[in-house]
């Protein structure tokens, strides 16, 4: 069951998880040489340029969309109420939740990467978006609808666009940087 949450409160919660990736990724991954972005996990999992780059590849998806949501949206309520799908995919990307691993899309998952200081530096221009598009949603309608990347006719709430987004980018980023503690 989802409850109402305070717009401004949702917003101050959502910049301060993508202002973590972010510094995260300027301060750490930004700073790493080739070789450690590269590496695979020592359980042959991704290594932390293949989780950027999942990660970009949502982001190359839902922050056009996001954009257009926001373009049409209506002025601002002061409260937000996930809805019942919305809050179900959230959740089920929260890290610690059960922490199942899940198979990519075919279109999500990575490829040998060639340039990875550039899927580091598109992960960070893509946590800058987002930090901009969630201060224009301050002023906006959350319950304005955003399609979803595995099907265009099911369409979130923006406010659980946003969640989704930013908790799948907290799943990916814990993965990441167990690369560097098991490297």
């Amino acid at each position: 069951m989802t409850k109402n949450i305070s717009t401004q409160t949702l917003i101050d919660a959502l910049e301060k998880r993508v202002e973590k990736h972010l510094q995260q990724a300027i301060r750490v991954f930004q700073n790493l040489d080739e070789k450690t972005l590269l590496k695979s996990s020592e359980s042959g999992g991704w290594s932390i340029a293949d989780c950027l780059w999942h990660l970009n590849s949502y982001g190359d998806f839902y922050l056009p969309e996001i954009e257009k949501a926001l373009a049409k949206s209506n002025s601002g309520k002061s409260t937000f109420k996930s809805g019942w799908l919305g809050n179900y995919f959230t959740n089920i990307m929260k890290p610690g939740a059960g922490m199942k691993k899940m198979k990519a899309f075919k279109n999500h998952t990575p490829s040998k990467i060639e340039e990875p200081y550039k899927v580091v530096s598109e992960f960070i221009d893509q946590q800058e978006r987002i930090l901009k598009l969630l201060k224009q949603a301050r002023k906006t309608d959350l319950t304005t609808r955003v399609p979803i990347s595995i099907a265009a006719f099911i369409k979130l709430k923006l406010g659980d666009v946003f969640q989704f987004v930013i908790e799948h980018n907290e799943r990916h980023m814990l993965q990441a940087e167990r690369n560097l503690i098991t490297n």
